[in-house]
């Protein structure tokens, strides 16, 4: 009974951070280019009594054994990176991946970080960025007196100058791809960075090498499914209250024995 109570703590405590996780979930449902989290688990070591296909007292060789589990840990928080809603904007620099890869931003420390999130701006010196100022790579520059902006869905930028007729390529963006996206860690704000678990970056053209295509004009919006959040809220709050209810037998279990009397 002992062993009871521990390990129905084992599973309410994974039951919390499962739900910690579909709140983070829920609490971003509006945030662009965000994409959900999914918490996975598994079952902890096992007390043998009695090994599976041992031999009994009698030479009979037994078919199962005797194994007392002890309970269940969070493993992983996977990054699920399915394709997000399409939100239509009127910002000429508002840029939607259509299929797999990154932006890539260059961060105040000189380091990488890589973005879903195409809502971008221009910055005092013209530099396109991120709303936080972060850089997008490769660094492109808006001249002043631009009349039209136009990206391409294979990432070429032209502009077009209030006094001419004509426009002109400012630059390309590429899209960066990793072998396993989820290995990526996040770092808030919608960035994550490269680990030992992604694989190393692959700068590639948008529409070629299994990247996606940009497409101006529009916003990946967050993957988060609310109906699916709330059924999977409700699975966890039960299994909560059940793994509670195992500890409140056990404690009365443990009170009955407590009380025998001769």
């Amino acid at each position: 009974m002992i062993r009871a109570l521990w390990t129905a703590g084992t599973g309410m405590n994974a039951q919390q951070l499962n739900i910690d996780t579909i709140a983070n979930n829920l609490s971003n449902v509006n945030t662009t280019g965000f994409k959900k989290m999914r918490a996975e688990f598994q079952d902890l070591l096992y007390q043998t009594m009695r090994e599976p296909g041992s031999s009994s007292y009698q030479g009979v060789q037994i078919p199962t054994g005797l194994q007392i589990g002890l309970g269940v840990r969070t493993v992983a928080t996977t990054k699920i990176f399915t394709q997000g809603d399409y939100l239509q904007s009127d910002n000429s620099l508002d840029m939607l991946i259509q299929g797999q890869g990154f932006f890539q931003v260059e961060m105040p420390d000189g380091t990488a970080a890589y973005t879903r999130n195409g809502s971008f701006k221009v910055d005092g010196d013209g530099r396109v960025v991120t709303s936080e100022g972060y850089v997008l790579q490769p660094e492109i520059t808006i001249p002043a007196g631009v009349k039209t902006i136009d990206v391409g869905s294979d990432g070429t930028v032209s502009v077009t100058l209030s006094d001419e007729t004509a426009a002109q390529e400012v630059g390309r963006i590429d899209l960066v791809t990793f072998i396993n996206p989820a290995g990526l860690t996040n770092r808030g704000n919608g960035l994550y960075q490269q680990s030992g678990a992604s694989g190393e970056p692959v700068t590639v053209t948008p529409g070629s090498d299994g990247a996606g295509t940009i497409v101006q004009g529009y916003l990946e919006m967050s993957n988060v499914k609310v109906v699916e959040e709330m059924i999977n809220m409700i699975v966890a709050q039960r299994a909560y209250e059940v793994n509670s209810k195992a500890i409140q037998a056990s404690d009365e279990m443990l009170q009955t024995a407590n009380n025998l009397r001769r």
